[in-house]
């Protein structure tokens, strides 16, 4: 399957979001919380939504066209991930602190720009940017050329 640039990087923008939401929403340092370790310790919310988002990372990745073996690394990471929703409590806890998300996320972006270049929005994620100003952060809501 010949992908397209523009394609690809649609994908590691997706795969941006994602890991963000999943496992960054709060960051300090190393440790993130996004959703996916609020909801860890919702029974059933916590698999529902760790399932879907694995599985948008996983569509997200034969889009962009990456190879197997970054598939399946991402699998192992998306059910690492998964699995230990399951186990009450300690296993809750373990969801909360395991960035699976972030790793599957972290994965396909690094496939993608091996093969078509880093993606153009890179260096301004999250930040509002002035037409012609590079990256040049400006207050106010995130908007991405």
């Amino acid at each position: 399957m010949d992908v397209t640039r523009e394609r690809a990087h649609q994908s590691w923008r997706s795969a941006e979001r994602i890991k963000r939401l999943s496992d960054r929403l709060i960051g300090v340092g190393p440790i993130g919380i996004g959703l996916d370790g609020v909801l860890a310790w919702i029974p059933g919310a916590n698999i529902v939504y760790s399932v879907a988002a694995g599985g948008l990372l996983i569509y997200e990745g034969v889009k962009a066209g990456v190879s197997t073996r970054t598939l399946a690394t991402m699998g192992l990471y998306l059910l690492a991930d998964s699995a230990t929703s399951e186990v009450p409590i300690i296993g809750w806890a373990v969801d909360t602190l395991f960035q699976g998300h972030l790793m599957a996320a972290n994965a396909l972006q690094k496939d993608i720009e091996a093969r078509h270049g880093p993606s153009e929005v890179k260096g301004a994620w999250g930040r509002r940017v002035r037409p012609g100003d590079g990256a040049r952060p400006v207050k106010g809501a995130a908007t991405f050329r």
